[in-house]
């Protein structure tokens, strides 16, 4: 990633500051290495990946910064054909930020998918935020293959597809109608196939909302004025999985439903302490394992290195 001299500097006195914090109080403690991060049935899985959310790396806020590399330790001991990031990679967008992910990130021999949340892009002119993730995107794949917001790949045989706000916005996305139309036109090529939805909002009045964002308003937490659109699009097809984060809610039962037929599937944050559910720590996330009838989500704390089965998310493919 490319940074001027300014940033340079900055970024070195942060880390060097980091080095002074981690040796007066302990250092990162490891993740385990006792439940390792491996598949269910080598034999038969068609295609592993990773999925987190909500990193929000911060170069002022250090507790947040340890779960992530903690977190990051673990995540890096696995074998993935590709690993999902859902939006708010960056507290502030700052380009030391998303630096700070991509050294503790980069390295898995993978491909990476990533996608823009509210943080990443709402304190700045939208084509500075735009260029600065897609930039940080490349660069953890190593070419330039990320020219949108929006945009979708193949991976062992299983398209990906990831939405992006195409504006400014604080909390909500907006999804341009050009955009829709290309996602119902990406949807149809897949005629019912198995397909990954990735957007960083969720749908209104699921996953707990709006009482899972503490507001009495229905569209509270939500991808915004394109709901109702957006879930039009997924639902004309079969086999299709959304994924979302942005709530920042631990494991818990309404992280995964299924909405007229259109699979649902909420994301923890990686690095922030999750305000609710019964497995609530920081530094949560799926390790997801597709198989020729189903879909497994397991449910893992990374930043502890442990499986939390109890939490898994089992799909059947139609």
């Amino acid at each position: 990633m490319s940074m001027n001299f300014v940033q340079k500097i900055f970024y070195k006195l942060f880390c060097l500051f980091l080095s002074l914090v981690y040796s007066i109080s302990g250092g990162v403690v490891a993740p385990s290495t006792e439940d390792p991060i491996k598949v269910l049935d080598e034999e038969n899985v068609q295609l592993t990946f990773a999925t987190v959310a909500d990193p929000q790396v911060s170069n002022y806020m250090f507790a947040r910064y340890r779960t992530f590399e903690a977190a990051c330790m673990d995540l890096q001991t696995g074998t993935y054909d590709a690993v999902l990031l859902l939006g708010d990679v960056a507290e502030n967008g700052l380009e030391e930020e998303y630096q700070l992910v991509f050294d503790k990130l980069s390295g898995i021999d993978t491909r990476y998918i990533a996608i823009t949340g509210n943080h990443d892009i709402r304190l700045r002119l939208y084509s500075q935020s735009s260029d600065r993730f897609k930039e940080f995107a490349n660069a953890l794949n190593g070419d330039e293959s990320m020219t949108e917001m929006h945009h979708s790949e193949v991976i062992n045989g299983y398209k990906f597809i990831t939405l992006g706000s195409d504006k400014t916005k604080f909390e909500e996305a907006y999804l341009s109608q050009e955009q829709l139309d290309w996602l119902d036109d990406e949807l149809h090529a897949e005629d019912g196939n198995l397909t990954f939805v990735l957007c960083h909002q969720p749908l209104k009045l699921t996953h707990g909302l709006p009482d899972t964002w503490n507001s009495p308003s229905e569209t509270a937490g939500s991808v915004g004025d394109q709901n109702d659109q957006l879930f039009e699009i997924l639902n004309k097809y079969e086999n299709v999985v959304f994924l979302t984060g942005h709530l920042h809610t631990g494991f818990a039962d309404f992280l995964y439903e299924e909405k007229d037929g259109v699979h649902l599937v909420n994301v923890p944050s990686f690095s922030i302490e999750n305000k609710t559910g019964d497995y609530n720590e920081a530094g949560l996330g799926f390790i997801a394992e597709v198989y020729e009838e189903e879909v497994i989500f397991r449910a893992r704390d990374f930043a502890k290195g442990l499986w939390v089965p109890e939490h898994d998310i089992h799909i059947a493919i139609k």
